[in-house]
């Protein structure tokens, strides 16, 4: 079976919600914040977070005079070939490890990187992850070895979908892996340390924060490949550099170097090649030693779509009934001590069961 089949079937030991309050409080709070939708839209965060194969643990145990504790209970990680998954102090770095091919983009690629984004959701001691790639490339995009076929995908054998149905068939793979980024709970930040292209470079759009190498490059090259840009990124990329750009880089297909990149909005910032792994693991390190958990996974999913929001009304509706969940919640109650106090916060509440009522407010977006 592939990565993506082992952890559909793999099971998620999800902790008991915590009661933050009983009878006609929790009653009050359901009326206020649950808003109108027809059942069956959307799903849980615990249905998000199948197949992965971790034990979660309440967060940062111990006394307010300590840091907060990253210690997690790990069962057995998925054997993954072409990538690397390391959590250590709170952050998980996935590592893109095909070197000899320039980490290039295959089926079981994105069966792994899906699985380990599974495992980085459902587990309450990550509280950010860095996307980075082996060696002296970030991704060379698509793995050609299928030479005129790669783009085939009814003539392709080695496609892990090629027994499923046609709409499986249809769906291009990058967009597969940045939709599962884009419903991450957990910040993502990409630290690119060199060429980029194709499907290399649209899998970080879905990413919040892009640091890059000087070394890097990037190309978004599909139409001197005879097809076209891929991976939702006609939705991502206007959106992050403003459609006059995108159209410039995806109209030429050329590969541009990272000042370009820096310059055009595309990333961050820019790092000599040995510092730039230290500075994703400082920005991770920044939101995993100061903020509430649960806050950062309800701000990442209200920015990402309310990109899409047709009238600031739209935020409006979320922000409110966000401020009146977690303004009740131990989370608030410890942010405002522990800065009165002048100490570290130990943030109690996990994503796993401590997530607004209203969430998911969005309805399931089928492929059809």
């Amino acid at each position: 079976r592939t990565i993506a089949r082992e952890s559909r079937a793999a099971s998620v030991f999800i902790a008991p919600r915590m009661a933050a309050q009983a009878g006609a409080g929790k009653a009050r709070r359901q009326r206020v914040l649950r808003s109108p939708r027809p059942a069956a839209k959307g799903r849980s965060i615990r249905q998000r977070t199948r197949g992965a194969q971790v034990a979660l643990l309440p967060l940062c145990p111990g006394s307010h005079n300590k840091r907060p504790s990253y210690r997690r209970n790990t069962a057995a990680m998925p054997d993954f070939e072409t990538i690397r998954l390391q959590i250590s102090e709170g952050i998980a770095t996935v590592t893109l490890n095909r070197p000899d091919r320039l980490n290039a983009f295959t089926g079981q690629m994105l069966g792994e990187m899906i699985a380990a984004f599974d495992i980085t959701d459902a587990d309450d001691a990550v509280r950010a992850v860095i996307v980075t790639g082996e060696g002296r490339a970030f991704c060379a995009g698509a793995d050609l070895s299928a030479g005129a076929a790669t783009f085939d995908y009814d003539n392709r054998t080695d496609r892990p979908d090629r027994q499923g149905s046609f709409e499986d068939r249809l769906r291009d793979g990058g967009g597969r892996l940045t939709l599962r980024i884009f419903e991450s709970l957990k910040p993502v930040i990409a630290a690119v340390n060199g060429p980029a292209v194709g499907v290399g470079a649209t899998m970080q759009l879905a990413m919040d924060i892009r640091l890059a190498s000087q070394d890097a490059r990037f190309g978004f090259v599909f139409a001197r490949r005879g097809i076209v840009p891929e991976a939702c990124s006609s939705w991502f990329l206007p959106r992050i550099v403003g459609i006059s750009k995108a159209l410039e880089w995806c109209y030429s297909g050329r590969v541009f170097d990272a000042a370009e990149a820096l310059d055009g909005g595309l990333v961050r910032s820019l790092h000599a090649p040995e510092d730039l792994l230290p500075a994703a693991r400082a920005m991770a390190r920044e939101i995993a030693d100061n903020t509430a958990p649960v806050s950062i996974a309800l701000t990442r999913q209200m920015m990402w779509r309310m990109l899409g929001a047709d009238h600031p009304m739209e935020a409006h509706k979320i922000d409110s009934r966000a401020v009146y969940a977690r303004g009740q919640g131990a989370d608030a109650r410890e942010g405002i001590t522990s800065f009165l106090e002048k100490r570290p916060p130990v943030y109690p509440q996990g994503v796993s069961t401590d997530m607004p009522d209203f969430v998911p407010w969005w309805p399931d977006r089928p492929f059809s």
